[in-house]
């Protein structure tokens, strides 16, 4: 794997943006986009792009595995690499169905209220499986207990009812980039707020919403 790869991604400016990235760093974005999504409490913005270029790479190296010859040694050793890339892009994205479960209506409702240019937190399959989702949740409620319940007692409220993404979890962090006079709330009330930096390469345990335009950004990687 040495050839170059394009990656389209979103500017900040909400337009396209083309990074030719070695197929390493693919790989290193993955399994950024991996470990964010696994450490973080809510669902991060989706990843179409790097997704789409794994899998376009595991079919390339597929199809230069077969021009070798079965008894060289580098066909077990791109073999093993290759199944090590499936398992983290596939428990990516079981990582984020799962999320997409557990808060479907915040999740559905934070899309519809998206500001224009904004990127996006739901691939259009994830979105087109979030909102199945809901149809078939919601049918089940109906079918099961609404309809058996006092007539004003059967419609409820999934936006109340499913629990919000704990946004005040503590989660652990390296620092990519420096980053100066973040803002941290205090923990009790009768504390004030106090501003601290972030020296690049150290580590903390820092309550999840101080820190996560930071983790959107990539200047910090939950670990």
């Amino acid at each position: 794997m040495t050839e170059e790869l394009e990656l389209t991604g979103q500017a900040s400016d909400g337009g396209g943006e083309e990074v030719v990235l070695t197929p390493a760093e693919l790989i290193g974005r993955l399994e950024q986009a991996w470990m964010n999504e696994k450490f973080a409490p809510e669902l991060l913005e989706s990843k179409p792009e790097i997704v789409e270029c794994v899998m376009e790479q595991l079919d390339h190296m597929e199809e230069n595995l077969k021009r070798v010859k079965k008894e060289d040694l580098k066909v077990s050793i791109h073999r093993m690499e290759m199944e090590r890339i499936r398992y983290v892009l596939s428990s990516y994205l079981r990582c984020r169905l799962v999320k997409i479960e557990k808060f479907f209506p915040h999740v559905l409702e934070k899309e519809r209220t998206r500001p224009e240019g904004e990127p996006s937190r739901l691939s259009p399959e994830e979105f087109a499986f979030a909102k199945e989702y809901m149809i078939h949740t919601e049918a089940y409620l109906r079918n099961v207990a609404l309809k058996h319940m006092p007539p004003n007692l059967q419609k409820v409220d999934l936006l109340r009812t499913v629990p919000k993404p704990d946004l005040d979890s503590y989660v652990f962090l390296r620092v990519k980039e420096r980053q100066e006079n973040i803002l941290v709330e205090p923990e009790a009330d009768e504390q004030k707020d106090y501003v601290i930096d972030l020296e690049e390469g150290s580590q903390h345990l820092i309550r999840y919403k101080t820190i996560a335009p930071l983790v959107a950004s990539g200047a910090v990687q939950l670990i």
